[in-house]
């Protein structure tokens, strides 16, 4: 993995705005039609020439072949079948956050606004029915070969820095998903870590960083009630070591681990703090933790680098551009932002990224402005840093 050696490098989360036409074609006709993978090789060219011309070195395919960014493994996966919700089914929107802010979840249902832009037909259309567990899981490598050999071609044209590619962690597949075949829920669990395992060594052997994203571990203190904090880290601990389990012998300086806390746009009174699970976060087998640190929840929490050690090696990626307004970041706050991190676990050991992935999140245009006050910002900051 890069590491900002003379000057900040900058990326970002992954989920990048899919263009209309190729979100209408798959919702349309399914991701392997042909029509569809032939404007999929050419969108993902575009959106990284995009990325590398707006200044981001280390760049990916903008998840364009995949549907949701937890449950896109369903069409990956052999046994998993998608079934009509149950009228009684759990409801995955619930938690402290709705308890205390009931009119406004209600406004925001009714209105659709709790993931910003939405026009992204395909990106939603897994969570239409119940992924109900019927057998085995074994991995189909088929999706993940294509979209990395789309994203080869589209380096080969464009080349950047580096490039990686975002995949989900275990626990933040097994929220929803409905178990009719393992004699319990944590064989389950382990069975969807052995199989998710399949596509993280692929993305590695590819020669890309693997990005394992897992906003249902922060996001479940929300979502739970019922946890005190002690049992809050027991599952928090748990969910890592299946994870780990799923990493087991891939080497850890080509993987980033990206913690968020859910990326809706609600008032986010019920986040976990960072500092209750950051020991837990380092426990991760990775070489770099990205981490929110642009939205108003959570800017001030680069104070806890002043109290946790980063781990020697490891790298933080802090957001300094967030998905949670659409007010554009003035480059100099985000040289100041990336200024707090350098300052407290060295430049070298910093690179500048953002919050939460932007596709679904924030209107198209915004956020490509965003990555360009990313970059911008991350050329201010370098300035200072290597000045002095």
């Amino acid at each position: 993995m890069q590491r900002s050696i003379d000057r900040i490098l900058t990326t970002h989360v992954g989920a990048l705005q899919r263009p209309q036409g190729l979100s209408k074609a798959m919702a349309e006709h399914g991701q392997w039609a042909p029509e569809v993978l032939k404007d999929l090789r050419t969108a993902v060219g575009e959106v990284v020439a995009r990325q590398v011309a707006t200044g981001i070195d280390v760049v990916d395919d903008g998840e364009f072949g995949k549907t949701l960014w937890s449950w896109y493994i369903r069409d990956r996966l052999d046994g998993i079948e998608g079934r009509d919700w149950p009228a009684d089914a759990e409801p995955l929107l619930k938690g402290r956050d709705r308890d205390q802010f009931p009119g406004f979840y209600a406004w925001a249902d009714a209105n659709a606004s709790l993931f910003g832009y939405m026009e992204d037909s395909y990106f939603f259309s897994s969570s239409l029915t119940q992924p109900v567990v019927t057998g085995p899981l074994r991995y189909r490598p088929e999706a993940v070969r294509r979209d990395i050999a789309n994203l080869r071609d589209a380096l080969a044209q464009t080349p950047a820095t580096e490039a990686f590619l975002p995949v989900v962690a275990p626990a933040s597949v097994e929220v929803g998903l409905e178990n009719e075949y393992y004699p319990t829920r944590d064989d389950m669990t382990r069975a969807l870590a052995d199989a998710l395992s399949d596509e993280y060594r692929a993305i590695i052997d590819a020669g890309y960083l693997l990005q394992v994203d897992d906003a249902w571990v922060p996001a479940t203190w929300d979502r739970s009630p019922e946890y005190d904090l002690d049992s809050y880290r027991r599952y928090a601990r748990t969910s890592i070591e299946v994870l780990n389990h799923a990493l087991a012998g891939l080497p850890e300086d080509r993987i980033r681990y990206h913690l968020c806390w859910g990326s809706w746009h609600g008032p986010h009174a019920n986040d976990i703090p960072l500092a209750a699970i950051a020991d837990i976060m380092l426990q991760v087998t990775a070489g770099a933790y990205l981490i929110e640190a642009a939205n108003s929840r959570h800017e001030h929490e680069y104070h806890l680098w002043e109290d946790v050690r980063l781990p020697a090696g490891k790298i933080l990626i802090p957001g300094v551009v967030t998905h949670a307004t659409n007010l554009i970041e003035h480059p100099e706050l985000v040289a100041e932002r990336i200024a707090r991190y350098t300052d407290r676990v060295g430049p070298e050991n910093v690179i500048a990224g953002a919050d939460c992935g932007f596709g679904s999140r924030i209107h198209p245009e915004l956020g490509w402005a965003k990555l360009a006050a990313l970059a911008e910002g991350a050329a201010l900051a370098s300035a200072r840093v290597w000045k002095r």
